[in-house]
């Protein structure tokens, strides 16, 4: 075997792991594939004997990118037209690494990712780093190249800001495969008691269009507004050609498709009797990383 070919090989073993990391900060699986791309570029030309922990000198790199893109994300998400919504992944095939507690499913749903928008690049780096892959403060100061003392602030700092938030929507516990298909069932068929049993009384959708696909522009706050919401968009609903479930970030998940393209992917959170929350992301762009999962499936 050929030095590139053992290295290429030793890269790819730790493909899985830099994407989920780059993933968790970005938001965004494009972007997160930019970024592991851009550090087997550096180590592909850095020497051998400057890397002698090949796993933290890719964490390091990977992270620092990251911070370098979500940095300019930022400015750009400024910009977003209507709601943004992180960039939907299929993590039944373990993508984003295992998912087998309900601690690991919500570290990567949409609501944290969400949540974690709120945080400076910083602040989410290092909250990623020790909540998903339980970094010591120390490992962490020597990946931001800053102090030991600075990184345990930071992490207080976004641990405090995450928490506090999530306080006021209790995610509850995980939907049941069954259940987010009485929903389907129930939006096909235009079955508004359906809907009305599912959906809770205080339910809120957030829309992902991007100003390229129609969608809500602002929350749609409350079953009422909800269900007439969707019963707008039944008519889109029942012309799909196929409607089907995935586990979206960890969480139960609509796929719809429409002429064989993906037209939306809307996840779902709540109890184990309702719907409390509905993020539907139908931007284009944000629909073609699991296209290619379902391709590759």
């Amino acid at each position: 075997m050929s030095t590139a070919t053992a290295l290429a090989e030793e890269f790819e073993s730790h493909r899985p792991r830099m994407f989920g990391l780059a993933y968790r900060i970005l938001g965004s699986a494009q972007e997160a594939e930019d970024a592991v791309q851009d550090a087997y570029l550096r180590w592909n030309g850095s020497r051998r004997e400057d890397i002698a922990q090949p796993a933290a000198w890719l964490a390091k790199t990977v992270t620092n990118l990251c911070l370098t893109r979500l940095t300019s994300a930022r400015a750009r998400r400024e910009q977003y037209v209507g709601t943004w919504l992180p960039e939907p992944v299929i993590t039944s095939g373990g993508t984003l690494g295992p998912l087998e507690s309900a601690e690991q499913r919500d570290a990567v749903s949409m609501a944290l990712l969400v949540l974690l928008e709120r945080l400076t690049p910083k602040e989410r780096a290092v909250y990623v780093l020790r909540e998903a892959f339980a970094y010591s403060h120390r490992e962490i100061a020597e990946v931001l190249d800053a102090s030991e003392a600075n990184c345990r602030q930071l992490y207080r700092r976004a641990a405090g800001a995450v928490a506090g938030a999530r306080s006021r929507f209790e995610p509850g516990h995980e939907l049941r495969r069954t259940f987010v298909e009485a929903f389907i069932a129930a939006a096909r068929e235009g079955d508004v008691a359906g809907l009305e049993r599912i959906l809770a009384r205080d339910v809120t959708w957030w829309g992902d269009g991007g100003g390229k696909a129609a969608a809500a522009r602002t929350p749609i706050l409350g079953r009422d507004n909800v269900l007439r919401f969707l019963l707008g968009v039944m008519d889109r609903l029942g012309a799909a050609s196929d409607i089907s479930y995935a586990e979206i970030n960890g969480a139960p998940a609509l796929v719809m498709r429409a002429e064989g393209y993906i037209t939306a992917v809307t996840a779902f959170e709540g109890g184990n009797d309702t719907v409390t929350g509905v993020r539907s992301v139908v931007n284009p762009d944000k629909l073609t990383f699991v296209e290619r999962q379902l391709a590759a499936a």
